[in-house]
């Protein structure tokens, strides 16, 4: 199979499960970023009780230094201007400006020593959403290709099927990639097929609990003569009933986008107007907020992995700092995020959701110990730090450490693949737990192993 090509990645991004021209009977149309596959199951393996995970990707690579694992003591040039500050637990740093994330401490565990040694930004993300190596490219960031092994989210969804009429598993607001790279390898479900691909949500003018573009009927049809127009199409379609797959799953594609436009209480999910208005100002009234608080509602009503990248994709504006490093992460990323990511955690602790609920962090990689000319910190995945939290993870430890200037793993190496492996097993999944190619052919997903000392 030949690499995605920037056309192809045009036509795979506007596809969608059902096709405007046929719907037009219905008087409306879907949304092109919208795209859902087909549920199926394969064998699970042993592991913990986890029911769902909310994967948040900090596009870019956060700084190590700069969030979970501060170096005070560096040599100039390399500690940064960034205090630390006391956590709830006793001996733990953080950044001080992750001071809401501070007081939870006890409820999450810090990996400081994870690592996967490439320094590119495709085969970090690649790494950081499938635990595994991309399928070796001729050249270049690694796109997207059917050749390369699912991501988690891919994973969930064939193991778990699609349940409560929601796909098993969604990403938004936005692909991971960046102004150089539409979307990297890693986010689909790669070659397990594309029916088990996310449902992707993709659209810079959509706010993320807004009403899903594409999915209210045209001005003029009210709920009473859609249901009057499609009784009419399927009584003209009794004459012949669908006897091929495909015309089996348009069918079911359709009939799920009727449900949605009666305002099916499963996709209100996605819809945020129901929320105390308290509740969004907790989060924050930003993409990144409402996606997490939407996250919440998805996991809530069945959905088993939501994948939140962060939400702007100009290194301008995202964690791959090379310039103007601290005034950033001070003043544009780290506060949304400290708010957001806290509010999840203490949400979905108040709820009695967090015990099976996995919350992971992540990036592609940390970034470099030396502070370069610009003010900034480049590329580095010689070590990085993840965080994990709920899905029987035990909070309030920082489990391994890196050298005293944040470059190497110290002690307790953690290989993104063990990383992947530790989420699996919160998940209930194990070694032997395995998907199928389209052929029928088994994959096993779990390469590394987890690291049972967090549970």
């Amino acid at each position: 199979m030949k690499p995605m090509t920037t056309d192809d990645l045009t036509q795979w991004q506007r596809r969608t499960f059902l096709q405007a021209g046929t719907l037009s009977a219905l008087g409306f149309g879907l949304s092109d970023w919208l795209r859902l596959g087909s549920p199926a199951q394969a064998a699970p393996g042993r592991g913990g009780n986890g029911k769902a995970c909310i994967l948040l990707f900090l596009t870019g690579g956060p700084a190590q230094q700069e969030t979970f694992d501060p170096k005070p003591d560096a040599p100039e040039g390399t500690r940064g201007e960034f205090k630390p500050i006391a956590t709830s637990v006793p001996g733990t740093q953080v950044s001080e400006h992750l001071p809401m994330l501070a007081r939870l401490a006890h409820k999450f565990a810090i990996l400081r020593s994870v690592w996967h040694g490439s320094d590119t930004h495709g085969v970090g993300v690649h790494y950081n959403l499938t635990g595994l190596p991309h399928t070796p490219r001729s050249g270049g960031e690694p796109q997207l290709d059917r050749r390369d092994p699912p991501s988690i989210g891919a994973v969930v969804r064939q193991l778990r099927g699609d349940r409560n009429g929601l796909p098993a598993a969604v990403q938004l607001p936005r692909q991971v990639g960046d102004q150089n790279n539409a979307m990297w390898a890693g986010q689909h479900a790669g070659f397990i097929g594309p029916k088990y691909d996310p449902l992707f949500l993709f659209d810079e003018t959509w706010r993320p609990g807004d009403p899903l573009p594409g999915f209210s009927a045209p001005v003029g049809v009210d709920s009473q003569r859609l249901g009057t127009r499609s009784e009419l199409l399927s009584a003209i379609e009794t004459t012949r009933p669908s006897t091929a797959p495909a015309e089996r799953d348009y069918d079911r594609f359709r009939q799920l986008a009727l449900d949605v436009m009666r305002s099916g209480p499963a996709w209100r999910a996605f819809r945020l107007d129901d929320e105390p208005p308290l509740n969004l100002r907790r989060y924050g009234d930003n993409r990144f907020g409402r996606s997490c608080l939407v996250a919440r509602r998805l996991v809530e009503a069945g959905v088993g992995l939501v994948t939140i990248p962060w939400t702007f994709k100009q290194s301008e504006e995202n964690f791959d700092t090379h310039s103007k490093h601290f005034p950033k992460m001070k003043d544009k990323l780290l506060p949304p995020v400290d708010r957001a990511v806290s509010a999840l955690l203490e949400d979905l602790d108040q709820r009695g959701m967090l015990g099976d609920t996995l919350v992971a962090w992540t990036g592609e990689f940390g970034r470099t110990p030396k502070i370069n000319n610009s003010g900034g910190r480049d590329h580095w995945g010689r070590v990085y730090s993840t965080l994990l939290a709920g899905g029987g993870v035990k909070g309030g430890r920082a489990y391994g450490r890196s050298d005293k200037q944040g470059g190497l793993p110290g002690d307790c190496p953690v290989h993104v693949s063990d990383f992947f492996a530790t989420m699996y097993h919160a998940l209930g999944y194990g070694p032997e737990t395995h998907v199928t190619d389209p052929s029928g052919r088994p994959h096993h997903v779990m390469k590394g192993k987890p690291v049972l000392e967090l549970f």
